[in-house]
This record gives structure tokens, sequence and C-alpha cells, in this order.
């Protein structure tokens, strides 16, 4: 019992630092920090609109509510300061001919409570700038724009965050597992994508890197070392009908870096299989980006997909996401380097080869045959 505890652990440990070091999570997750960097943290308020929108929710609903209570409350000040040079405060004793810059400011709380009236433009009518001071009336002014600008910035940075084509990502998903098995005579990878919005994906267009630790000729350690994988569909690569759950492959042949992998080897192996679809959401015109990838333990050597899409006796075709990362075992060579041996023995066993220089010698009768 306790051998058989101490496997499943180191197990978990060693799954858990697998996962760790997955560059890409399923969801599409980047695990990468930037650590030394030459440049400093003010550049990101160059480009400030990118950088609010690719905070977290509770970050960017700190900011916002944060930029609106301070400027309330800054303005607050402003005016009570207004009110307190004019002497239109109450500990000043003001004569009843008096006129102030602003009526029924009485304290900081009615210089907030009109700061929050003016740049909302809620206006009670109860407090209001009169015609007495010019530093009043700029002020109105000044608040007032700026109230505009603080409004639309960050009404806007929250509409773009709610319709972020990112989301629209999320409605994509990918088969668990990715299996190697046959297809069309040939050794494929398979992976199985479905959208699950009935909106379509435009332009849609799907490719993958294959990222692994490599050492060049010159003993150079290139770690993520990424290499091209083509992933083909029946139906084209081009401006997919993405409509139903697709199941694009990777032909493993000479040129694959499959290849050399064989069903006994292939969870020894140290890679990432990123897989990427790019289209254009029918409903915004915004480009999106869905990602996710596949380590050694999620690729099934002698698998295949279970049917998943099926015809009703309406005549509706109806798709059963129960079956979508279900898998059946297949018979499958247990590596490509074998498969292409295999056909390329059966092919030369159909040829026929002459020899130029081969004579046929009849055997003739001889004379000394003795009785």
């Amino acid at each position: 019992m306790f051998n058989y505890l101490r496997k499943r652990f180191s197990s978990h440990i060693r799954e858990r630092s697998r996962r760790r070091a997955r560059l890409v999570s399923k969801d599409g997750r980047c695990n990468i920090e930037f650590g030394n960097v030459g440049q400093p943290r003010f550049v990101f308020l160059i480009d400030i609109w990118t950088t609010i929108l690719d905070l977290r929710w509770r970050y960017k609903m700190t900011i916002f509510i944060s930029a609106f209570l301070g400027s309330w409350f800054l303005f607050g000040l402003l005016w009570y300061v207004v009110a307190y040079i004019h002497q239109d405060l109450p500990e000043f004793n003001p004569s009843i001919n008096h006129t102030p810059c602003v009526d029924n400011i009485n304290g900081l709380t009615s210089a907030f409570l009109f700061s929050l009236e003016t740049q909302v433009t809620i206006g009670y009518g109860f407090r209001c700038v009169t015609e007495q001071c010019a530093t009043a009336i700029f002020l109105l002014i000044f608040q007032s724009i700026l109230g505009v600008i603080i409004n639309s910035f960050m009404c806007g940075a929250i509409l773009a965050k709610i319709s972020r084509s990112k989301n629209r990502a999320k409605t994509i998903t990918f088969s668990k597992n990715a299996v190697i098995s046959k297809r069309g005579g040939k050794l494929c990878l398979l992976i199985r994508v479905a959208n699950l919005r009935k909106s379509l994906l435009i332009g849609s267009h799907i490719y993958g890197k294959l990222l692994k630790t490599t050492i060049t000729p010159e003993g150079e350690t290139i770690i993520l070392d990424q290499v091209n994988i083509e992933f083909i569909v029946d139906a084209g690569n081009e401006n997919l009908f993405f409509i139903s759950p697709l199941t694009i492959y990777h032909i493993i042949d000479k040129n694959s870096p499959f290849f050399h992998m064989a069903a006994e080897t292939i969870l020894q192996q140290d890679f990432e299989l990123v897989v990427f679809l790019d289209g254009t959401v029918e409903a915004t015109s915004a480009t999106c980006q869905v990602r996710t990838s596949y380590i050694p333990e999620e690729v099934l050597w002698g698998y295949r997909f279970a049917p998943i899409v099926s015809k009703t006796k309406e005549g509706k075709y109806r798709v059963d996401f129960q079956n979508f990362s279900k898998t059946v075992a297949v018979e499958t060579p247990h590596c490509a380097f074998c498969l292409y041996t295999e056909k390329e023995a059966k092919a030369k066993e159909k040829k026929g080869y002459d020899n130029p220089g081969f004579v046929l010698a009849e055997a003739g009768e001889t004379s000394d045959t003795k009785m």
C-alpha cells in the first residue's frame, strides 16, 4: 500500500512539473514572464489604452471607481477653496446682499456634492454658479470638459474589454487529446476542433508549432525551438466552413518531426505541440486567435475520434458533444518508419527487373553415354 501511494505521489509530482513547464495552457494562456527588461515601466503608460485593456477586471474596476471618485473629490476641494477665498462660507458671516460664487455651498460636503452634480450633469438646481466671479465659471468649464474625457475613456475601455474578440475565442474548443492513427493510408496526427456558436469564423486558418529543445551542430542549445507543423482539413485549409466540428490532421511523413517517434518512445519525448486557429468574427469583423497545446502524455497513439455528427429522422443534423473528445482504439503501425518501409517493400515485390546480360543456355544431348 505504501509503495502504491508513493508511486501515485511521484507520478503526480512529475505531472505537475510537466504542467508547470507548459508554455501554452489548454485554454490558450501563455506561461512566460519577462525579467530584467531594459525599458522603464513608464513606457507602458505611453500606450495607456492597451495597458488598460490588458488589465484584469478587478484592477480595471478599481481604476474606474478611483478615477471618478478622485476627480469628484479633487474638484470638490477646488470648489471649497473658491468659496473660502470669496468668503461665501457661513463661518465668514456674509451679509444679506453678498452674492456667492456658488449658491448654497456651506462646507466641504456640499462642495463635494456640487462637484458630483457638475461632472455627471445631474443639476438638481439647488446649488448653481453665479456670475459673480470668473474663477468659478472657468472651473465649471474645466471640470465639465475633463469629466467628459474621463467618462468617455473609462466607459470606452470597459466596452472594449467586454467586446474583445478574445472572449469569442472561448467558444472555440479543441479536443482534450490528440490521436495518431491511419487516415487515407497514411499515418496522421489528428485533432478535433469545434465552434460552439452558430455564427461562423470568416477566413479561418489552422496551423501549429512544435516547441522543443534542440542542440545545433555548433553546440548551441536552443530552448523553445519552433518547428512548423502543417495541418490539413479535407474541406481546405483556407476559408473553412466552420459550422460543425472539424478534424484537422498532420501527415507524418519523412519531413515531419514525428517521423522518428514511435508508440513506445513518444512518452519519453520532450515537446509541446501548440495549435493555432485564426479567424475573423462574423458579428464584429474583429480578428481573433484560439490557442491550445498538447504534451506527449496528451497524444494517444493508435486511437481515432468517435463519430460526433448524426442525422435525425426530421432531417436535422445533430452534433453530440458527449463524444467530442472520446477516442476509440484502432489498429495502427507502431511507427511511421515501419509503415513507409512496409509500403516500399510491397511496391518492390510487384516490380520485375530484366538482366540484359543473362543468356539462357539450353542443355544438349551428349554422345559419350556409356551403356
